[in-house]
């Protein structure tokens, strides 16, 4: 039982990693047939729809009455409004390979923040293992950029702010996880996601007069194809292994799985879109692997305490039933 209450987390972070690592490839292709916030607004709107749906069936549950929701604005606003719409203009200039290397230094961020602001600090196991970490993304990005460019500036830029929204997401999300289920913050991030997005969006159709827009990418079965990844396995799915494993373990911990979608976005880049793969990819990668073991495997002993907060959460969850 122990075993499964330490491995769930790490299997859930694992899972996540996949889907956000292949999030880089499937943004990529479904901007050939829309702009970025109607993009934007498609996925998340029909991530809120089907959440809904699984809500009004009870499938879902989710309980806001009462509760203060200024702090799920917060995390909304940072994650996915901020950190998507930096990410997607980003993905338009630069490689998604590239783009997957230079996000993996979110856990370094995130490690430093949540020492600070949670209070949760790493063992200096876990430092060296994260930087063993990012010593391998450091490597896939300088030998990438000698290889093949780093791409627009501008690009690189966007995604530095990325960074920060989502490290600030990390961190919002894992000191509200006791106020919250992981259901409640995920519909509330998908719904307010589809709202503003599709607000910017209309707005975009508007200035261009064109709101046929909405309907033309549906046109496509590859763009349905990526819709349906990103709308149901990425957004609805992803953020909500995001958020169980943030309500598990600390944000440290949580952010490093970053790392491993650095190589799912290589993967995914180098099999379907054609992009280069050399040896450093696979040295980066290994050091990357590394250091996500090393950082889950050798954590503090006080972390009990963080667990027992875990466990009152499940319970709590429980109880609504």
């Amino acid at each position: 039982m122990i075993n499964k209450k330490k491995s769930m987390p790490i299997f859930a972070g694992m899972a996540y990693a996949l889907l956000f690592g292949l999030t880089f490839m499937f943004i990529s292709i479904a901007l050939r047939y829309t702009s970025p916030f109607l993009l934007l607004s498609i996925r998340f709107s029909i991530a809120f729809i089907v959440m809904s749906i699984l809500v009004i069936f009870k499938i879902l549950k989710v309980n806001f009455k009462n509760k203060n929701l200024l702090p799920l604005i917060l995390v909304g606003f940072m994650q996915p409004i901020l950190y998507f719409a930096l990410e997607t203009y980003a993905l338009k200039s630069i490689p998604s390979s590239i783009a997957g290397t230079i996000s993996s230094l979110i856990p370094i961020s995130v490690a430093l923040s949540s020492a600070y602001f949670l209070k949760e600090k790493p063992t200096k196991a876990q430092y060296g293992f994260i930087l063993t970490s990012i010593v391998g993304v450091i490597i896939i990005v300088i030998f990438g950029a000698t290889d093949s460019g780093s791409g627009s500036l501008v690009g690189i830029l966007l995604l530095i702010g990325a960074i920060l929204s989502q490290t600030a997401f990390t961190i919002l999300s894992r000191k509200f996880s006791v106020r919250y289920t992981p259901t409640e913050t995920t519909y509330f991030m998908m719904g307010i996601g589809g709202f503003v997005f599709t607000i910017i969006a209309f707005i975009e159709c508007l200035i261009k007069g064109d709101l046929t827009a909405f309907i033309t990418p549906f046109l496509h079965k590859e763009f349905i194809f990526t819709i349906i990844f990103l709308s149901i396995f990425a957004s609805i799915m992803g953020f909500f292994l995001i958020n169980y494993t943030l309500s598990k373990m600390e944000a440290a911990r949580v952010a490093v799985f970053e790392n491993l979608c650095t190589i799912v976005s290589i993967i995914a880049g180098v099999v379907f879109l054609g992009e280069n793969f050399r040896v450093y990819h696979v040295i980066g990668a290994i050091l990357i692997i590394l250091g996500v073991w090393g950082t889950n495997r050798f954590t503090a002993s006080n972390h009990k305490i963080i667990e027992e907060k875990a466990i009152d959460n499940t319970i709590r969850e429980k109880n609504r039933d």
